[in-house]
């Protein structure tokens, strides 16, 4: 007995010892770097979770210079920064992550010694202005922390932020010219009156405040800033640039070029002069807010009342670390950097957009409450409605909520009464094709994750859906397609429209609303519209009824009614009726042959040239992994009778487009589209589509994983006998019971348990 006991005691120990060990640091597997090379488009620099400020370098922009020259590369500097870049231009407050539109770079501030240069000079000689050299090194990109050494004045430049102040940390030599150079005239993708107006005003001898108007993706942002110094500045001086202002009556009275109470123009410059002593610090805080100087101010005092840069540093990492520790995985050093550097990139956007008072700029550019919600912004949801936003109804759902939320915002201020397409800062950028808010409404409501009116989500996704004027609706709707003659996107748009109708559905069945539903179910059908048997292909329509006879090309993309893809991937793209689109190409083995080709056939290179990127980044043989529509394909061999296809794929692709390097991004990010694909997939099922419960299985690559959901629950994932040769699953096993098909619910989840994947290397079948 006492034998018994002691083991008893022992065990319990033992136990006790397991609960209280703590748990792994996941930050140190986020390498910001990933993706910086080449065309992933994302930053290095330093953010919190959905952060409202991304403080990060500019390598380069793709803008006009002070001489007026124009850098055509717009495609490449979306993030402004290029890992391949020998110079830094300097440091600032707001950027897109792996988008492929370039905009943003606000408030861009560099520190210099000896003489004042305001001018940023070139790459190719950066002794010309205030842009320095420097050296991956002597550079550190983490989790809410970067750092890098200015070869040019050995200054140490650190930032790391909070979720509206940026936190910047310069140890400077010893100098009597010591300068902080605020460049409120730069921009990622400058041009002639993109910045509409930008003001500043002197608060005392250590701060200043002020606003930005810029008219560039989005047409009338306005961002307001508050900058304080952690010591006063010996003098403050600024530069008008603009040829065009003159300036006259009684602001000729002042002598307003040194220590000057405020300015305003277009072109503006200004510079902070400081006597440093040797390895001196000079530490600044910028407040950012969509709403007033005095909410920059408020947003500062809030979050970042004092001046310990590492505790705000490890503050935000300690972030970090909370919405990392949501999936727990087992794997080496490689697949947990690969794996948790995508759960950072796919936890940058959306971002907060709203002061620390809950107040933010709406649509109709009127100020407004956030009312029992967060607002946010940088809505990229041609993209990421299919699979970031089901990433977050599994593991962020009080956010995907308030996301959902700030969208029936978003329609409420609408002049146009539609729910976002491609919103940025209370702006609508109307970029791509299809409305897909609806189906980030309807995988939310679908999956009991609708603490708001789904009544009023319904009308709101009908309201944009019978938008006459919009893209080609009033075609859809009337002819059941979008003429070739009418649109350059006529197809994809059919296609996208038909899916995003087919949402609308489930919402309203739902909601027992037959009528709605039977309304668009029977829409949701019109993908058949624009698939000719005859050639195997989503073919462009004309208005007679007819296909398009000449000058169709299955492989290219431009002027054949698509939009970032061709035929061969689009006529993949019905995601809400996989069955019926076997049928309509001929059943299962043909269709079979028709997926497996898109892999096998090469893309030909002449059609590079006509393609965003010009370059083979996210291609596998005809399939474009780095373009969305793309994303569901390799699972769509679930519903055959060769689903060891789709495991054989998932595990290419997570190879082939995935590593942990600068260039290990397959193609732009798109606010973290392409790092959910890679998490779900890591994971071993993915949502096909949103606005349903199911998520088809795959090949998972991790070892084990247990998401912590946010209802308490946990859901654990085995796999046994994992390897790179065992990528094929014998059997599936949820809860002990083994799946008789290669389908999971979303409830499957939710109520926690376990999935087991026994894994071999031959296929069954």
């Amino acid at each position: 007995m006492k034998k018994i006991l002691t083991a008893i005691f022992s065990a319990a120990v033992s136990i006790a010892a397991a609960q209280n060990q703590p748990s792994e640091n996941l930050v140190q597997y986020v390498r910001p770097i990933i993706g910086t090379q080449r065309m992933g488009h994302v930053y290095p620099g330093a953010t919190v979770p959905f952060g409202m400020v991304q403080l990060s370098p500019e390598t380069d922009t793709a803008s006009y210079d002070l001489n007026g020259h124009y850098n055509p590369d717009v495609y490449k500097y979306c993030a402004g920064y290029q890992y391949d870049d020998k110079t830094i231009v300097g440091f600032s407050h707001t950027h897109f992550s792996g988008t492929g539109h370039s905009d943003l770079g606000d408030f861009l501030v560099m520190p210099t010694v000896g003489p004042l240069k305001l001018n940023p000079g070139t790459a190719d000689k950066p002794g010309s202005g205030y842009r320095s050299a420097f050296s991956h090194d002597n550079e550190v990109s983490a989790a809410n922390y970067y750092k890098v050494k200015l070869d040019a004045s050995g200054i140490i430049a650190e930032m790391t932020t909070t979720t509206r102040v940026g936190f910047h940390q310069y140890t400077f030599p010893k100098s009597d010219n010591a300068h902080i150079i605020l460049d409120l005239m730069a921009g990622i993708y400058n041009y002639p009156d993109k910045n509409l107006w930008v003001y500043l005003r002197r608060i005392n001898d250590s701060t200043v405040a002020g606003y930005r108007i810029t008219n560039g993706w989005a047409r009338t942002r306005t961002l307001y800033f508050a900058m304080t110094f952690n010591k006063p500045f010996t003098q403050m001086g600024y530069k008008n640039f603009s040829k065009r202002e003159v300036y006259g009556g009684f602001w000729g009275k002042f002598n307003g070029v040194k220590n000057f109470p405020d300015v305003a123009g277009r072109q503006i410059k200004v510079w902070f002069d400081f006597k440093t002593s040797q390895d001196e610090k000079i530490k600044i805080k910028m407040a950012l807010s969509p709403v007033s100087i005095e909410g920059a101010l408020n947003n500062m005092q809030t979050e970042a009342p004092g001046w310990d840069f590492d505790k705000v540093k490890n503050d935000g990492q300690q972030q970090w670390e909370t919405e990392l520790h949501k999936i727990v995985i087992e794997g080496s050093k490689d697949d947990k950097e690969n794996f948790y550097t995508s759960m950072y990139h796919a936890m940058i956007n959306p971002t907060v957009y709203m002061d620390a008072d809950g107040n933010y700029k709406g649509l109709d550019q009127g100020i407004h409450h956030a009312d029992g919600f967060t607002n946010y912004t940088t809505f990229s949801l041609w993209d990421t409605h299919r699979a970031l936003h089901p990433l977050f109804n599994i593991i962020e759902t009080k956010r995907n909520a308030d996301i959902a939320q700030s969208m029936l915002a978003h329609f409420d201020q609408s002049p146009e009464h539609m729910l976002p397409i491609w919103s940025n800062s209370a702006n609508e950028n109307w970029c791509m094709s299809g409305f897909h808010s609806v189906s980030v409404l309807a995988d939310a409501i679908i999956k009991g994750n609708a603490p708001f009116d789904a009544n009023k989500a319904l009308d709101a996704a009908i309201t944009t859906a019978n938008h006459r004027d919009y893209e080609g609706i009033g075609y859809f709707n009337d002819m059941g397609y979008i003429p070739d003659e009418k649109d350059g996107n006529s197809v994809s748009s059919t296609l996208e429209y038909a899916y995003d109708d087919w949402c609308i559905a489930q919402i309203a069945k739902k909601l027992n609303r037959t009528a709605d539903y039977d309304t668009f179910i029977k829409r949701s059908q019109n993908w058949k519209n624009v698939f000719d048997p005859k050639s195997g292909f989503m073919h462009p329509k004309l208005a007679d009824g007819t296909f398009r006879p000449t000058k169709f090309d299955p492989f290219t993309t431009i002027g054949m009614g698509f939009i970032e893809g061709n035929a061969w991937n689009y006529t993949l793209y019905v995601p809400h009726d996989v069955p019926g689109l076997i049928k309509a190409m001929g059943g299962n083995k043909r269709f079979v042959t028709y997926v497996d080709s898109l892999f096998s056939y090469n893309l030909p290179d002449k059609y590079f040239a006509e393609t965003e990127d010009i370059t083979k980044d996210g291609i596998i043989g005809n399939y474009v992994h780095g373009n969305e529509p793309s994303h569901q394909i390799a699972y769509m061999y679930d519903w055959t009778d060769k689903p060891w296809k789709t495991q054989d794929k998932i595990r290419m692709i997570l190879k082939k487009m995935y590593k942990n390097t600068p260039d290990g991004l397959g193609g732009n990010d798109d606010t973290g589209q392409m790092s959910a694909w890679y998490i779900f997939s890591a994971l071993g099922f993915y949502p096909v589509a949103p606005g349903s419960d199911q998520y088809a299985t795959g090949s998972p690559s991790v070892y084990h994983a247990v998401l912590n959901l946010e209802n308490g629950k946990t859901f654990t994932i085995n796999t046994k006998n994992q390897s790179d040769k065992n990528v094929y699953v014998q059997k599936i096993l949820l809860n002990g019971q083994v799946l008789s098909g290669y389908f999971i619910s979303h409830s499957d989840i939710m109520n926690g348990g376990e999935i087991t994947f026994v894994m071999g290397p031959k296929h069954k079948g």
